[in-house]
């Protein structure tokens, strides 16, 4: 008969770590504390319900994006030993986060079918990797555009703050690691140690993964979540844009739905709103970029520069190479 620590040790979630180059320490911090303090009653810190390693390929100090140095505590043994794989990125501009023995290591992982859960950036290593093409990737918004510059034909979302997707994972990064480590435990382990984890963390209530991520797109004062993530949705569809019924059914309401709750919040219309998303774009590229005017505009989803050159002046009140022009020659705009 076995003992009670013997099934505990048997049922016991494991986690493996994938740290890559300049890893963002935060989203570590939050998912493995998590995992700590559900693994145990209080703050003891036992490993009773969970265990954890930090593994790699040689024994060197990783370097975080904030400069402090974690140690590992594996080398790269067998996946199959592990739950879940989790890859924690970081900086974007490291030109090697992880080294090709890791690389290998995490293949071996997905064709064991073990879950590999990209936490932060994590996603960019796992996707550069190969292994995240058919499942739906979520990014923080501030990573949307690099990482479908990067893989075209993935299916990336920055509205919701993770996704578990089969035998993927993935995480906007941030306090949202906290959020799907909580998910994690609950499934694995118990409600009562998610609470647990989560009391001591000081967090009230674990978000699921369907929260929208927390962000005010354009600066709209709105709270509701239908809201913003449909201007979300706008965003991430500014080349590729999208009809309003399309990104009404994104956030689950008719296309009549959303046009009431544009004029109850913002009193204005989505297709007005989702414009101005696309020509606040155009005017950054504008200021900022010497990218050709009609490159901008099939950019910003028009079909000809005539066209965004009409729409855009009878926004911002003059026509964009006027704007252009305007600031290369260090003439004042405020007020015009």
């Amino acid at each position: 008969m076995k003992s009670a620590s013997g099934i505990a040790e048997m049922n016991r979630l494991k986690i493996g770590f994938v740290l890559a180059r300049s890893f963002t320490l935060s989203a570590f911090a939050l998912f493995v504390d998590t995992l700590r303090l559900a693994s145990d009653e209080a703050d003891r810190s036992g490993r009773i319900f969970a265990d954890w390693q930090v593994l790699a390929s040689t024994r060197h100090l990783i370097t975080s994006s904030c400069g402090v140095q974690v140690a590992p505590t594996s080398d790269l043994v067998d996946p199959s030993l592990f739950d879940y794989i989790v890859v924690v990125g970081g900086l974007l501009n490291t030109e090697f986060p992880v080294d090709d023995e890791t690389v290998r290591y995490l293949k071996k992982a997905a064709a064991g079918k073990v879950p590999l859960i990209g936490v932060c950036t994590g996603t960019f290593v796992l996707a550069d990797a190969g292994l995240m093409k058919f499942h739906r990737t979520c990014v923080s918004w501030l990573h949307y555009q690099a990482f479908r510059q990067r893989f075209p034909d993935h299916e990336v979302r920055s509205d919701r703050i993770f996704n578990l997707d089969r035998t993927r994972g993935s995480c906007a990064g941030g306090s949202s690691a906290a959020d799907m480590a909580a998910s994690i435990v609950r499934r694995h382990i118990s409600e009562r140690a998610e609470r647990n984890a989560l009391e001591v963390l000081q967090i009230d209530k674990a978000r699921p993964a369907l929260h929208i991520q927390p962000r005010r797109p354009l600066s709209i004062e709105c709270n509701d979540p239908r809201l913003q993530a449909a201007l979300i949705a706008m965003e991430n569809h500014i080349e590729n844009t999208i009809s309003i019924s399309e990104i009404a059914a994104s956030v689950g309401l008719s296309r009549r739905q959303l046009e009431r709750l544009f004029m109850e919040k913002t009193k204005t219309s989505p297709a007005l709103v989702y414009k101005k998303v696309r020509l606040e774009r155009a005017k950054q590229l504008l200021l900022e970029t010497s990218v050709p005017m009609l490159d901008i505009a099939i950019e910003v989803g028009f079909e000809n520069a005539s066209h965004f050159s009409r729409v855009f002046r009878e926004t911002f009140g003059m026509p964009p190479s006027k704007l252009r022009s305007a600031v290369a020659g260090g003439t004042s705009l405020v007020d015009r």
